[in-house]
C-alpha cells in the first residue's frame, strides 16, 4: 500500500511570503506529466511542486495557473531554491512553456499568487512539510 507524499508549503524567505500551505508533490515522470491535468480547479492555498524538471505544459489544463522555475537548493541558505522565472497567468491549452535553462523543478500556483506575494526572479523559497 503506497502513500502519499506530504503535503509542502512554500515561502519567500526575503520578503516574508507564504505562496501556499497545501502543495502535493508530482513524483516521477508518469506524475510530472500529469501534473494537474483533469482537475476543474486548484484550492487558493493549493498547488503542485514538480522536482527535478524544467519545462511544464498547459494541453488539457482546464484552468489558468502562475508558476515558478526554481533552481537547486543552497545549502548555506538553509536549502533555499533560487527563483529563475516566474510567469503568470498561464492560459490553459496553450501548450508548451518555454524550457528555462538551469531549473530544477516547477512551483505550479494558483493565478495571482506571484502577484499577492511580489515574487521576482532572485527571490529565494523554502519548501517545507506543511503543518495544514
Amino acid at each position: 500500500m503506497s502513500t502519499a507524499p506530504p503535503l509542502l508549503a512554500v515561502r519567500n524567505v526575503g520578503r516574508g511570503t507564504v505562496l501556499g500551505t497545501r502543495l502535493e508533490t508530482a513524483d516521477g515522470l508518469w506524475g510530472r506529466f500529469l501534473g494537474l491535468m483533469g482537475r476543474a480547479s486548484l484550492d487558493a492555498d493549493g498547488g503542485l511542486w514538480l522536482p527535478a524538471t524544467n519545462g511544464i505544459h498547459m494541453m488539457f489544463m482546464r484552468f489558468p495557473i502562475d508558476a515558478i522555475f526554481l533552481g537547486r537548493p543552497i545549502a548555506p541558505e538553509g536549502g533555499a531554491h533560487p527563483v529563475l522565472s516566474v510567469h503568470s497567468r498561464l492560459r490553459a491549452w496553450t501548450g508548451l512553456v518555454p524550457l528555462v535553462r538551469g531549473a530544477h523543478g516547477v512551483l505550479e500556483l494558483p493565478v495571482g499568487t506571484i502577484e499577492r506575494t511580489g515574487t521576482v526572479v532572485g527571490d529565494r523559497l523554502v519548501l517545507e512539510a506543511s503543518s495544514a
